[in-house]
């Protein structure tokens, strides 16, 4: 049904929010102040036309924007678009009553994306490649992206032609794409191909001058080790490993990390992965990095030892969900960082709420859960001194955060 609609605020996915009488709906690409005309389905809006447009309404950069599911408010002015991410990190923290103050967003620049990953199909076709439409597994096939790095961007092609040598069969996969200093790094989450398309795959990659290409966990050639930076210290990732989406808003979180930290003595990073804040640390202070995958650690650990001047670096492997470090095991620290996955931390961080840890910096890419882990902090003696939002996912609805918390008065172990 076809609806005129008013659009009043912008929901948390970037999504024109309108009041109705029957209830909220939902409209992707509109804009707060805005009457639009809509094809209205169960809550949910496709914007037909805009009949007032808003004055903070911009011209997207990409010609792919609409259809592609990467980006929600490439059509919003900078100033609103800040202010909307920083108030999801406000209204997280006001939920658990966490009146704490809020810095501005620190923005993400375009063409600084390091690690994207691709979805591709092989279809009667040929090989598609590109994003995900908005809520649906339709692959919107991309010619250039705006977000990523150039090198990444002029690849695309390329990246075409190997998907379909590697794609063993119709079912879609993933590639994801990591620029290094010595090139790209791209693993494939598909079935390893026949024997002739193996071959054809490497010498595919050696012509290019990819750095290293793994299919299904599997190396299949690398030419060269792909190596990252974490300050200055080289690092080896494994493949389709976990990094910080922007070597930009890697070093903001790692400088807000390292100013609240270095003047311990010993530090624990935990979920440290492949030591994105480890390594850093290390250069003043020793560290305990604990982490639960297996090849994020190693690949920490042969960093370490092969650095000259860190302080010990030790490294632990452990599920902390699971098994989070005990307020007794967290004795022997008198700084901490954790950086979890999108679920948070929450066992972890009833531990530490009665631990006599001083310093603590929380990392995280989910408000809600970020904020439920910090009220478990407070109440347990934890004061908040800076709370930074950190736009590492340009156009996007998430926000990265990095909170600093320090001890009012030494709790009780249990």
């Amino acid at each position: 049904m076809t609806e005129r609609l008013t659009i009043s605020e912008l929901g948390a996915q970037g999504d024109g929010i309108s009041h109705t009488p029957q209830g909220l709906v939902y409209v992707p690409f509109a804009l707060p102040g805005e009457v639009v005309v809509a094809q209205v389905e169960k809550q949910r809006g496709r914007l037909v036309s805009i009949e007032t447009p808003s004055p903070l309404r911009v011209e997207p950069v990409s010609p792919h924007f609409g259809t592609c599911g990467g980006c929600a408010v490439q059509h919003l002015a900078t100033s609103a678009y800040a202010e909307w991410k920083r108030e999801k990190v406000v209204r997280a923290l006001r939920s658990r009553r966490l009146m704490a103050e809020v810095g501005p967003l620190l923005l993400c620049p375009p063409a600084s994306r390091r690690r994207v990953t691709l979805t591709a199909c092989r279809s009667g076709s040929g090989v598609q490649l590109g994003f995900n439409a908005a809520q649906s597994h339709r692959i919107v096939e991309i010619e250039q992206c705006p977000v990523a790095l150039p090198e990444i961007s002029a690849a695309l092609p390329d990246l075409r032609l190997l998907a379909g040598l590697v794609a063993a069969g119709p079912r879609p996969f993933h590639l994801t794409v990591t620029a290094t200093r010595t090139g790209l790094d791209i693993a494939a989450d598909s079935r390893l191909p026949g024997e002739e398309m193996r071959r054809k795959a490497i010498d595919f990659v050696l012509a290019k001058g990819f750095a290293r290409l793994s299919v299904g966990g599997e190396v299949l050639v690398e030419r060269e080790k792909p190596v990252v930076l974490f300050g200055d210290v080289p690092v080896v990732p494994p493949p389709g490993g976990f990094l910080q989406a922007t070597e930009h808003a890697e070093q903001v979180m790692a400088d807000l990390v390292l100013s609240h930290l270095t003047e311990c003595g010993h530090v624990a990073d935990l979920f440290a992965g492949c030591g994105t804040f480890a390594l850093r640390l290390a250069r003043s202070v020793r560290v305990r990095a604990v982490e639960g995958n297996t090849a994020a650690l190693a690949a920490l650990d042969a960093a370490a030892r092969h650095a000259q001047g860190l302080k010990p670096v030790t490294t632990q492997k452990r599920d902390l969900f699971y098994r989070p470090l005990t307020a007794k095991e967290l004795s022997a620290f008198d700084g901490l960082v954790f950086d979890p996955p999108r679920a948070g931390a929450e066992a972890q961080c009833r531990q530490i709420a009665v631990s006599r840890v001083t310093r603590v910096v929380a990392v995280s890419c989910n408000p809600g859960t970020l904020a439920r882990d910090l009220a478990i902090l407070t109440e347990g003696g934890y004061r908040l001194v800076q709370v930074t939002p950190i736009d590492q996912f340009l156009w996007s609805p998430h926000v990265e955060v990095v909170a600093l918390l320090e001890k009012r008065s030494a709790s009780r172990l249990n």
